[in-house]
């Protein structure tokens, strides 16, 4: 979906504290004055999924990137400038290894990502056994990804993918917000879906070296 360029969205990424303009790969631990870990979501869209991670887990720094300017520029419009665990980058995360130094984060979270459902493009899915081998190189020795999707396609696609590439499998669900699942944060693709009657699919895929 095409997003009409917000003419203020420049100058709200030039001027808010929590977004950040230049290179950072190995400063991570700097920008935020500590060595917790760090977890990373790909396409944070308008932010309310990271900024309530950070509200809720003070002890855990957080990085929303976000390729389309108008979109980060409204996550950053509603963050609060003084939740100091949390920072929004604007970036295309195609190559994380640009971003990040190998081991510098412990945990990805990929929410709604494009289902890319034609099926000669089933490379671009962001669950593409490419895409995983590039996450564990990145991550290091010790890889989280959690996945939510509202596409059933892409959901056992993925399931597919990550048992392909030897990630272990836990708290798989055809339809989060009718399990026991606790604790789930929802971003605002969820609320939307949620309130249509529409299952949720979620999982959470580890590797160790």
């Amino acid at each position: 979906m095409r997003i009409r360029k917000k003419p203020w969205a420049e100058a709200e990424l030039e001027n808010n504290s929590r977004v950040i303009q230049d290179a950072r790969k190995g400063k991570w631990a700097e920008f935020f004055g500590n060595d917790n870990p760090i977890y990373v979501e790909i396409g944070c869209g308008k932010g309310g999924f990271i900024t309530k991670n950070a509200q809720a887990y003070p002890e855990i720094n957080f990085i929303g990137i976000e390729r389309q300017q108008s979109v980060i520029a409204l996550a950053a419009r509603k963050t609060d400038e003084e939740l100091c665990n949390l920072a929004l980058l604007w970036e295309n995360a195609a190559n994380l290894s640009d971003l990040f130094e190998a081991g510098e984060f412990q945990r990805l979270y990929l929410n709604f990502s494009d289902p890319w459902p034609k099926k000669r493009m089933f490379k671009r899915r962001l669950t593409y056994r490419g895409f995983l081998e590039s996450y564990r190189e990145i991550m290091g020795n010790h890889a989280e990804v959690f996945f939510k999707t509202d596409n059933r396609n892409l959901f056992e696609f993925s399931l597919n993918e990550f048992c392909a590439d030897n990630w272990k499998l836990s708290n798989i669900s055809l339809d989060l917000h009718h399990s026991d699942f606790e604790g789930n944060i929802m971003t605002e693709y969820e609320e939307k879906f949620s309130e249509q009657g529409m299952p949720i699919y979620r999982l959470e895929a580890r590797y160790d070296k």
